[in-house]
């Protein structure tokens, strides 16, 4: 592990204190590319404008022609949680500004697969619908859109992640209206926002539509803004880069939660994960919120995910968010299992003393498909590769298939490597998609070799030894003085996450004492610039030296009303 510090220009620390910014913040801040307090501004209407955003102006005409006339609208859902967000914000959204018959698909991860297949379409048409929206999917569905429109539907797909690839050109679904940032010739700035965000983006234009039409003023206009815990929800859980747009949209929907406004399945997660809505922070979308949504569509069905945040009545928002958390349970315990096979099968790939291949894949037929991702990500932080992990499908006529998840280190773009791997090797990857540190494929189980093969090739070209060792970036020493209990609950109550990482710091500590706890976690007594501080490693169990160079987080425990300060250790350097 190298322990890398950040620069923190100091011209933007000058800049951001200047400001106003407390002098700490500024650091952060600065460290992760702010250069004015401006860019701090987390106002709605600092947002970027919808009409930047390619599509909006012809998605709201055709949903706001839609409304007037009385059509039936479908939404077709994605099964993670960024997709069972961006579901309740389009049906909430769409009956708050007058659409009366809307309901909504979500496919089964198992049997449907991912996106808009036609079976889907023909699903869709079959409800009556008249108008097929497809919210975090569609732009890669060239044959679904395609099947939908032949029944007689108008599409509209909402989406964001990266168009198809055929034959080295972008291939767009022929869809009535397209909204995706990533789509040719989008002028929208932030390229990372989440599928909730761009169907949150829609329904600001529709409504901007539905004003020029005269439905509403700027008097009686629906209150979209209540949508906002569910998009920073889905943004969050999604793990989408938080650019300055992203951390608006997130820091807007905390706002809310913390005051008490969220909808009932929110506040009902909250309960069931233990937290509390008044404090909440980024990581409870990350780490609790999330992967309860997430574990219905992985394991059981994303109805269940999606139902619960669109109620209104407490009591079924309960047993919902209930429901949900025993599914997460399970879904912890299969990831445990599968996670052991996993780096008992990642283990015998290495030699004793010898460095990992520069890029691992691993199948086991006893693994579920629902769980590869997460596994996947597991493997890939211990052993610091792009890494695939397999399931045999579970879809009837499919069983000699092979679903993978994979998950990516720093330089290394996942998708295109598949795509590499797809023209080297024609007919290895049945279907394959994703993002630069995220993407899934399916593979004939026969040619699983072929492809473990190709991913290496494609990792040796393209990774060094520097891409390949792990670091660790941190922002340096803590000056004791700001070793405070407030000043942890300030930096909690700040909007960090992907591509605006929460505050890690880094210093030479002499370890005191150290002890195990529950066998699996390496508690500390620790002098921080010669004071007492409290430590915990979790999931660590080997000693550390007297003196050791730690990488740490700041986490405030309370014992008998009194707050005190303790590090969370993230790694160490010797």
């Amino acid at each position: 592990m190298k322990i890398i510090v950040r620069e923190a220009p100091p011209r933007s620390v000058w800049a951001l204190e200047q400001a106003g910014v407390h002098p700490l913040l500024a650091q952060l801040y600065a460290a992760r590319g702010v250069v004015s307090a401006d860019e701090l501004d987390d106002g709605l209407a600092r947002l970027l404008p919808p009409t930047s955003m390619k599509g909006t102006a012809q998605a709201a005409t055709l949903l706001a022609d839609a409304i007037a006339a009385q059509k039936k609208i479908c939404v077709v859902a994605d099964y993670d949680c960024d997709g069972a967000t961006a579901c309740a914000v389009a049906l909430r959204g769409l009956r708050l500004l007058g659409a009366t018959q809307v309901s909504y698909i979500v496919p089964d991860r198992v049997v449907d697969g991912y996106g808009l297949t036609a079976p889907i379409a023909e699903r869709v048409k079959a409800t009556g619908a008249d108008i097929l929206v497809t919210v975090d999917n569609g732009i890669a569905s060239i044959e679904g859109v395609a099947r939908a429109r032949a029944l007689g539907m108008q599409v509209l797909v909402t989406d964001h992640h990266l168009p198809a690839m055929r034959e080295g050109q972008i291939v767009l679904p022929d869809a009535d209206v397209t909204v995706n940032p990533n789509q040719p010739d989008c002028g929208f700035e932030s390229k990372s926002i989440a599928g909730v965000g761009v169907m949150f983006y829609v329904l600001l234009a529709l409504r901007a539509e539905l004003r020029t039409r005269g439905v509403f003023d700027s008097g009686n206009q629906p209150k979209l803004d209540n949508l906002l815990p569910l998009v920073a929800l889905g943004t969050v859980a999604d793990v989408v880069k938080l650019d300055a747009n992203n951390r608006r949209l997130v820091a807007q929907g905390l706002r809310r939660i913390r005051a008490g406004a969220l909808p009932a399945g929110l506040a009902a997660l909250f309960t069931a994960a233990g937290r509390v809505a008044s404090v909440a922070t980024s990581f409870d979308f990350g780490f609790a919120l999330g992967p309860r949504i997430n574990a219905a569509g992985r394991l059981s069905d994303m109805t269940l995910g999606i139902e619960c945040l669109l109620t209104d009545d407490a009591g079924r928002a309960d047993e919902l968010a209930k429901t949900l958390d025993g599914i997460n349970r399970e879904r912890r315990d299969i990831e445990a299992g599968m996670r052991e096979q996993a780096q008992y099968a990642a283990d015998a790939m290495i030699d004793e003393d010898e460095v990992p291949p520069p890029a691992i894949a691993i199948f086991d037929p006893d693994f579920h498909e629902g769980v590869v991702g997460i596994v996947a990500s597991r493997i890939k932080d211990k052993l610091h590769r792009p890494t695939f992990v397999f399931a045999a499908s579970q879809a009837p006529g499919r069983e000699h298939e092979l679903k993978g998840s994979g998950r990516s280190i720093a330089g290394f773009h996942l998708r295109d490597a598949l795509d590499l791997v797809a023209k080297r090797h024609p007919g290895v990857l049945l279907r394959f998609g994703g993002h630069a540190m995220a993407a899934g494929c399916t593979i004939a189980e026969e040619h699983f070799d072929i492809f473990e093969q190709a991913l290496q090739e494609v990792a040796h070209e393209w990774l060094d030894a520097a891409t390949l060792t792990r670091r660790l970036d941190t922002d340096g020493p803590l000056a004791p003085k700001y070793r405070r209990a407030d000043l942890v609950d300030t930096l909690h109550r700040e909007v960090w996450g992907q591509g605006f990482a929460a505050p890690t710091f880094s210093e030479e500590v002499e370890v005191v004492s150290q002890r195990l706890v529950g066998e699996k976690h390496l508690a500390l007594k620790l002098k921080h610039q010669g004071q007492p501080v409290d430590g915990i490693w979790f999931g660590h169990t080997e000693s550390l030296p007297a003196r050791v160079k730690l990488a740490f987080r700041l986490d405030a425990d309370e014992w008998q009303g009194v707050k005190r300060v303790r590090f969370l250790v993230e790694a160490a350097e010797f």
